[in-house]
């Protein structure tokens, strides 16, 4: 199916010569004004509009900001396309929120390729935000038959992306670990509801099919070759393995534990302390850093609790970001009911 884009100029010359560099490749609907320029934006949905600034009724800019105010998903491009060749015309049509400026007389190959290449940076934004998606419905997947559930997978997933930066990850490679890590129990969409929802302790049987969710999660996630679920394979597999070796499903042993499940682990447990359950009331910060320290070397990656006791002024704050956040959400619900 072909694109749409709409052209917006007020001489029919103009449209036509647009009509004849595009019209191979997309499909082109056209406006002579501000008035019908709505109309084709709330009736054909265009991926772009190729907008002139001197109109009869409104000028381009003005019509700009209208079309990103009709435009609630931000996925329309504009460029302007004008004969107006000052800098200050050009910085007011990016101010308008344009993504390109065009002058008159065109070109054919700039038209098409400044056409092509706009589009080509919607696709990967639509393609970006659909990894999002998949990650967020996978995540909650994964939690969807535990009582564990809520604001924990992305608030742990935050502590993870703080650690790994201060483990000396860049920025992008902390980014994709913070998306990985809330997809760590997406294995758990093979368990038995009896199991997870269990009020009380699992028996050794109920253990042993417990014990399978890594694997399951790996299975799941490898499937992708994209970084991010790659990324997530690996933590889903690892996240229960233990600095000792006394972990699963492999008993790994220190350093051959992804660095990526080290931290994941680490901040699930912190995160998990910190909550209210069922069966306990939150830990004070003090019991769970001597909880940690204690697990050094044992449970977890020594050198990593000494990362993590140096940043917990950060992670402090991003749990009371999260908390400030769900008291606005409780209070807003309290209204509406």
């Amino acid at each position: 199916m072909l694109q749409t884009i709409l052209i917006v100029d007020d001489e029919p010359g103009n449209l036509a010569i647009m009509r004849d560099i595009l019209a191979d490749s997309y499909k082109l609907v056209f406006a002579r004004d501000g008035k019908e320029t709505l109309a084709a934006v709330l009736k054909h949905r265009p991926v772009m509009v190729l907008l002139d600034i001197g109109l009869p009724d409104i000028d381009g800019y003005a019509l700009c900001r209208r079309i990103k105010e009709i435009d609630t998903s931000g996925m329309i491009q504009v460029i302007f396309v004008t004969g107006y060749t000052d800098v200050q015309h050009e910085t007011a049509g990016f101010d308008a929120g344009s993504v390109d400026y065009i002058v008159k007389p065109v070109s054919r190959p700039v038209v098409r390729a400044r056409v092509r290449a706009h589009l080509a940076l919607v696709r990967a934004t639509a393609l970006e935000q659909s990894h999002h998606d998949a990650i967020s419905m996978l995540a909650h997947a994964g939690n969807y038959n535990d009582t564990d559930t809520g604001a924990h997978i992305w608030r742990m997933a935050a502590y993870a992306g703080a650690l790994a930066r201060a483990c000396g990850w860049d920025v992008e490679r902390s980014a994709q670990l913070e998306l990985a890590a809330t997809m760590h129990d997406t294995g758990k969409l093979g368990i038995p509801q009896a199991i997870l929802r269990k009020p009380g302790p699992l028996d050794e049987q109920e253990w042993v099919v417990m014990k399978t969710h890594p694997r399951i999660g790996h299975d799941i996630l490898s499937m992708s070759e994209a970084p991010v679920f790659r990324l997530a394979a690996e933590v889903a597999l690892r996240h229960h393995e233990k600095w000792d070796g006394s972990g699963y499903p492999d008993g790994l042993v220190g350093q051959a534990i992804p660095e990526s499940a080290r931290i994941v682990e680490l901040a699930d447990v912190f995160d998990a302390l910190s909550m209210q359950r069922p069966y306990k009331a939150p830990w004070p910060v003090e019991k769970i850093v001597d909880y940690l320290k204690a697990g050094a070397g044992v449970h977890f990656d020594p050198e990593l609790v000494q990362v993590f006791c140096k940043i917990l002024p950060q992670l402090l704050v991003i749990q009371k970001t999260w908390a400030d956040k769900a008291s606005r959400q409780s209070s807003i619900a309290t209204v509406d009911a």
